[in-house]
């Protein structure tokens, strides 16, 4: 049986459904796909950045705050897409991009980051402090963590635009963001005491700086219902080891869970945490890797249509600029020198998604489209190579040109998601 959610959430969040996509990318094509099935279906989108994409200082993406807001809003007009209804929110908006510094620089480098998000009018804000940062031990007790999530959000108050009220998410699920690094085999869901315990600090601590009216627009708490994917392995939602997570919910009025790393879960899995009162479902690796695969299989098309240019192909170019620049993916990725290769182009961490953004990668990108035109790709190269797509092709419901079809690739992840929200 499906929850009924507090009114806030439903009210900024959800358009009346059971739960929201919470889209997590800087990818253009990506957001693109978002919104062109936003303005399908006629319902807000809701797209995140995380402070390591999006940050003071540019992040991975060369984007302010402000840089983003603007970044999304003109992929929304070039889309038809109306701007007052894109939703946007901060991820993990912490210490985290600079916790290898003392913890008073990476806290004073924190609440700049989130005065930049909230001047720009982000409407949901995941505050996550719980890192530890130089000299300290990794995870923090739970009242430092609260009275660090605090001190950001009474900067966010401060700065937000006058008449905007953001809502706000606090906790942090385990492992990290991003995929796991390690064996699946030792995954646990977040304890109801420590759900209940994680709301009571932060409820707190808030109270001790005069913030309870930013308190009652908090409205998730982050926590691990047992999702977790590897390079190659992904932990399905299972209700049973969550029953008890999932009751502590009756305890915390005005609250839902947000689950992190929902990525690649099964159909029946996401419906189901949409039912237990996951009513925000966090999804980003699985859209660019969907991206990713389209792209692909279309540079195999161009080589079918015309072998000489194989040698130019995508793949090639994005495994240049991967060993070019390991930094993205080095640490995430272990095995032989074959293993690595596979990791590099197929991991479920899908951490090629850090470099779509350079140069090289983008021209190359441009060299595919412009080889293949807007020309119709023939069924059976479709069937052949972007096989999940075919059947619209054949039934109609989708043109077969190169760009359709990468769009279409996402929003088929898009839709799963959106069929779990509204049905659960």
């Amino acid at each position: 049986m499906s929850r009924a959610l507090p009114s806030l959430v439903g009210e900024r969040l959800t358009d009346g459904a059971l739960g929201v996509t919470s889209v997590c990318t800087a990818h253009p094509m990506v957001i693109e796909a978002a919104l062109l099935q936003g303005a399908r279906d006629g319902r807000r989108v809701l797209i995140e950045a995380t402070c390591n994409q999006v940050n003071q200082d540019g992040g991975y993406t060369g984007m302010t705050p402000a840089d983003f807001r603007a970044f999304v809003e003109a992929i929304a007009a070039r889309t038809g897409f109306d701007p007052a209804r894109v939703i946007l929110g901060g991820d993990h908006l912490g210490p985290s991009p600079w916790k290898h510094l003392p913890a008073e620089d990476a806290m004073r480098r924190a609440r700049t980051m989130i005065e930049a998000y909230a001047r720009a009018g982000f409407a949901k804000l995941h505050l996550d402090a719980s890192m530890g940062c130089a000299g300290e031990s990794a995870a923090l007790p739970d009242e430092v963590v609260a009275e660090r999530a605090a001190a950001l959000a009474e900067v966010a108050e401060a700065a937000r635009p006058e008449g905007q009220e953001p809502v706000y998410v606090i906790g942090t699920e385990v492992p990290t963001p991003g995929g796991a690094q390690h064996a699946l085999d030792s995954l646990s869901v977040t304890r109801p005491e420590a759900a209940l315990r994680t709301v009571d600090v932060h409820r707190q601590a808030f109270r001790a700086k005069g913030l309870d009216a930013a308190f009652a627009r908090a409205i998730g708490v982050v926590v691990q219902p047992g999702v977790e994917f590897g390079n190659a392995e992904v932990v399905a939602y299972r209700p049973d080891e969550a029953r008890e997570l999932v009751a502590s919910l009756a305890l915390m009025p005005g609250f839902v869970f947000e689950a992190h790393s929902t990525d690649y879960q099964p159909a029946a899995a996401l419906g189901a945490l949409v039912r237990d009162g996951f009513a925000i479902l966090k999804v980003g690796p699985w859209l660019t890797f969907a991206l990713r695969e389209a792209l692909y299989g279309l540079d195999a098309i161009a080589a079918a249509l015309d072998p000489a240019r194989a040698a130019d192909g995508l793949p090639a170019t994005m495994e240049a600029l991967m060993l070019e620049a390991p930094e993205n993916w080095r640490a995430h990725y272990q095995g032989s020198a074959e293993d690595l290769r596979f990791q590099r182009h197929f991991s479920f961490s899908d951490r090629i998604r850090y470099y779509w953004a350079q140069p090289k990668a983008q021209a190359a990108v441009e060299r595919l489209f412009a080889s293949l035109g807007d020309r119709v790709i023939p069924e059976p190269l479709v069937g052949q190579y972007l096989g999940a797509l075919q059947p619209a092709v054949a039934d109609g419901a989708l043109a077969a040109r190169p760009r359709d079809l990468v769009i279409a690739a996402v929003q088929r992840v898009l839709s799963v998601y959106d069929r779990a929200c509204r049905a659960g």
